[in-house]
């Protein structure tokens, strides 16, 4: 038996209510239960340093960590996260003091529009915290799920070598 609507009867939108825990700060949530991590960042919380790419997992754009981790915000719903801790890159060094690996992607001119760079700076953090940071190749290979439109991809390698201890320029 098929059920259907009457007509001018309108459907419930199932609702989370959680706290959200970015860069260190609380922040309480009352949402619809099918909302991702990214548009909570950027709609409800104003936290626009995450980009919103492809919004399919495909392009990296979106990457923040939970508990430590890469994970693409895009894919990830934000009641996911109750509980856990959120860093996006608005909780990566300040103005006045850098993180060694934005200072690293400036001197080697790791991007061009910058479009990629928050999802390329978090990504690479999260590279260097695994220890992933070996060989070029093997920096591209873990680098891979962000796409620089641009193709700054040569200096975002020197740039992770380079906050990785390795500088040797040669590629």
């Amino acid at each position: 038996m098929t059920m259907r609507a009457k007509p001018g009867a309108t459907r419930a939108v199932p609702q989370a209510e959680f706290t959200l825990r970015v860069n260190n700060t609380e922040y309480p949530l009352r949402v619809d239960a099918r909302v991702t991590l990214l548009d909570a960042l950027r709609d409800r919380l104003g936290l626009t340093g995450t980009k919103k790419g492809c919004d399919q997992g495909t392009c990296g754009a979106c990457t923040v960590h939970v508990d430590g981790k890469r994970v693409l915000s895009c894919l990830t719903l934000a009641a996911q996260c109750d509980g856990r801790d959120v860093t996006t890159i608005e909780g990566v060094g300040t103005a006045e003091q850098l993180h060694p690996v934005q200072e690293a992607f400036l001197r080697h001119d790791g991007f061009q529009c910058g479009y990629c760079t928050p999802g390329q700076i978090m990504s690479a953090l999260g590279l260097l915290s695994e220890d992933r940071a070996g060989t070029p190749e093997d920096i591209r290979e873990y680098m891979s799920g962000n796409i620089c439109r641009c193709g700054a991809y040569e200096n975002i390698v020197a740039a992770i070598r380079e906050a990785a201890g390795d500088h040797d320029e040669t590629l």
